[in-house]
């Protein structure tokens, strides 16, 4: 089963730099024969390039030269060429990227209108390209940000073009929030009307905010100089640095950030590249996790922290491990699900744990959880027998959860301050293609969505009614 990444806009890429760094270490990590296998398979194609650029794929045997399966794009070219030039360039070809000068000057309407129809046919071309090396194509995921221009406006045209193309198979979305203090003035226009289209042609979206991320990062480095830990450094673990990458430039002030957003996708995608004794393919999670069809946004958390941090720490207790899963300060979006309502919570476990473990923790959180009255076993879990790398376990928890609903309302007036005076309007209006009603349209998309979920919150602490049973006739 392979998953593709598309990486689109600066946010994005970034992400994504981390991403395939982190996720080559861990492969590397594991594969000390240098044979490729399933496991890499899911993100990387192995190239025969003595016969050319276009080498034919090897299946099995020894690694050759490694190319990630992904699409990258920005349309400033200064993050992918930054990436061209790292230690990951070998990795990437020019058929992979699309990239253009000008950028979309923190407007959604010119990633989505202008250069979604300037740049339909090249996606597409690279994307069934991409397509045709995959053998069983799961799922897609795209890495974006919600504030700028392209990762909200191209990212989300990219969005409904997988719809279009290959409708059956799942859609993952990385959403980065932005906070409060964002330096983009029309951020809350950009990500309403990217929310809309979420809404619409996602089938999960795990909504990350920048200030959950810096707040952990801070957490971290509270842990490293605390002089509690034994916080000597570790060869091979997974850093919140780039410190261990090959030849590394001086690191970025949001490499720390965005290697927790790559860590949340290599968990998640841990099941599907590695041996468990409960796989969870990425479609179950869609499945299992998502009741009604626009209430696709997953609150997720990881733990422990310093699996993220480049500290020998001795191994909390595996129970501390899934309290901690529940409490707000593992979370990469600043909620609060445990007086929230509950839908449905995966989590997804690797390492040396048994299904007893998980079940057994399930039983012991579950009485201070609020489930909704017609799912209240709405569990799924995921056993993964490998752990991080220099690590002994890692839990990666998915919620369904009503307490996003604050993120949401946050947005949304944020949307009105600017919409009720009608500020910036016209800079979106003069793109071709777009309507004031598109603006009418994605507010209304977002109060629904909002009104979902309170009408949800409404039924908690009700009488748990259980549904009269069918009767059969005989």
């Amino acid at each position: 089963a392979v998953s593709l990444p598309f990486a689109v806009g600066q946010c994005g890429n970034q992400v994504g730099c981390r991403f395939w760094d982190l996720a080559l270490r861990e492969h590397a990590a594991l594969n000390k024969k240098g044979i490729y296998d399933e496991a890499l398979s899911s993100f990387f194609r192995n190239v025969d390039t003595r016969s050319g650029d276009n080498g034919p794929d090897i299946y099995r045997g020894k690694i050759c030269s490694l190319k990630a399966r992904a699409l990258l794009i920005d349309m400033e070219e200064g993050v992918v060429n930054e990436l061209l030039q790292g230690p990951l360039r070998d990795v990437f070809d020019s058929k992979q990227l699309i990239t253009d000068v000008s950028g979309s000057g923190n407007n959604w309407a010119v990633g989505h209108k202008i250069y979604g129809c300037q740049y339909r046919e090249k996606i597409l071309e690279k994307l069934r390209k991409t397509a045709e090396h995959c053998d069983c194509l799961q799922c897609f995921f795209i890495i974006h940000s919600m504030g700028g221009g392209t990762g909200s406006g191209l990212g989300t045209f990219v969005l409904n073009l997988l719809e279009e193309e290959f409708p059956e198979v799942y859609r993952f979305v990385t959403s980065v929030y932005p906070s409060g203090e964002d330096d983009v003035i029309t951020s809350p226009y950009n990500s309403v009307l990217a929310m809309k289209e979420l809404n619409e042609h996602a089938d999960c979206v795990l909504p990350i905010e920048n200030e959950s991320l810096f707040e952990i990062v801070n957490k971290i480095h509270q842990m490293i100089n605390s002089g509690k830990l034994g916080s000597v450094v570790k060869q091979n673990s997974l850093l919140t640095s780039s410190a261990g990458s090959a030849k590394t430039l001086q690191e970025k002030p949001f490499d720390a950030m965005n290697n927790i957003v790559a860590n949340l996708l290599l968990n998640l995608t841990s099941s599907a590249r590695f041996e468990g004794s409960l796989n969870m393919d990425l479609n179950e999670i869609s499945m299992n996790l998502v009741p009604f069809p626009r209430l696709h946004y997953l609150v997720s958390s990881l733990t422990p922290l310093y699996t993220l941090a480049d500290v020998n720490v001795p191994s909390r207790r595996l129970d501390q491990m899934f309290s901690d899963a529940f409490s707000r300060d593992h979370q990469l979006i600043q909620a609060d699900p445990k007086h929230s309502l509950y839908l449905a919570c995966a989590l997804l476990v690797r390492g040396n744990v048994q299904v007893s473990d998980l079940r057994r923790n399930i039983e012991r959180l579950k009485p201070s959880l609020h489930f909704v009255s017609w799912n209240q076993e709405g569990w799924k879990t995921g056993l993964c027998s490998v752990p991080p790398v220099g690590h002994s376990h890692s839990l990666l928890a998915l919620a369904n959860n009503t307490c996003v609903k604050p993120t949401f309302t946050e947005l949304k007036d944020r949307f009105m301050k600017l919409y009720k005076k009608k500020a910036h309007l016209h800079h979106y209006l003069q793109i071709d293609g777009m309507e004031q009603s598109s603006f009418s349209e994605a507010i209304s998309s977002l109060s629904d969505l909002i009104e979902e979920y309170n009408e949800l919150d409404a039924t908690k602490g009700g009488p748990r009614i259980d549904p009269s049973r069918l009767k059969i006739a005989v």
